[in-house]
């Protein structure tokens, strides 16, 4: 699992798939792997990561440490020493965004040719860079109480409902005292879900993202547009996620 869907440009309404979410998400492990299949065909580039369009790369970072720089201003703020990179493939967010910015960041990779490349690619920065978990998201569990920032970017298109919903309650309790989710993310503009069935992944609209959010006990703190990306792509925004806190 890693960066971006093959389905990054909107999709036209003609040439969808007929068939539904439910009937390709049936039988899970299928699903899986599927997925896990496409994107063991796809090279270890960040051009690779990011269905062929890498030149989205710089902007796409910048908008996410403006992002990151407004959550460091809010009350309580996370703190700074530890992140997570989820769905990280050779890692391009690590590199060029959280290391920077954090003391450790560990990565969480299914496919192990993308953990070597991210290992070898990240060597550099010594000490900072934590572990590499060659894991699949619906079957990782961040250590309870570990991360400040816990960063998904497309990515979760690949799980079901169930396993995002599931996940978000597991990233939840791997949250320190003040630490957030940060969700960026495609979201189709018709309020359907898209299905794109070479990759095996979906495109949801944001308020179902936001009604599995709320099954996961999350609540959003902030929510932003990305900028400047061509207008032939989805619309990706990044939202800020902390535990809802019970009474």
């Amino acid at each position: 699992m890693t960066q971006i869907s093959t389905n990054i440009k909107e999709t036209n309404a003609d040439d969808s798939e007929q068939a539904t979410v439910e009937e390709i998400q049936v039988d899970t492990e299928s699903y899986y792997n599927n997925s896990k299949t496409y994107w063991s065909t796809v090279v270890p580039t960040v051009d690779g990561m990011l269905g062929g369009f890498g030149s989205i790369s710089f902007i796409d970072i910048r908008g996410s440490e403006q992002f990151l720089k407004h959550l460091f201003k809010q009350k309580p703020a996370p703190g700074r020493k530890r992140a997570l990179d989820c769905g990280a493939g050779i890692g391009r967010i690590s590199k060029e965004l959280l290391l920077p910015m954090f003391e450790h960041v560990d990565l969480a990779e299914q496919n192990e040719e993308f953990c070597q490349a991210a290992r070898s690619n990240l060597a550099d920065y010594g000490s900072k860079l934590g572990t590499v978990f060659n894991s699949a998201l619906q079957d990782f569990a961040p250590e309870e109480g570990r991360y400040d920032i816990i960063w998904i970017q497309w990515v979760l298109g690949y799980l079901t409902e169930e396993d995002t919903v599931q996940f978000f309650i597991r990233c939840a309790k791997g949250l320190t005292r003040g630490g957030m989710i940060v969700l960026k993310e495609n979201f189709t503009t018709n309020n359907e879900v898209d299905i794109d069935r070479m990759d095996c992944s979906v495109t949801r609209p944001l308020l179902q993202m936001k009604q599995l959010l709320n099954q996961a006990g999350v609540r959003v703190v902030r929510e932003q547009r990305q900028s400047s990306f061509p207008k032939e792509l989805y619309p990706v925004y990044m939202l800020a996620l902390r535990p809802v806190i019970k009474n």
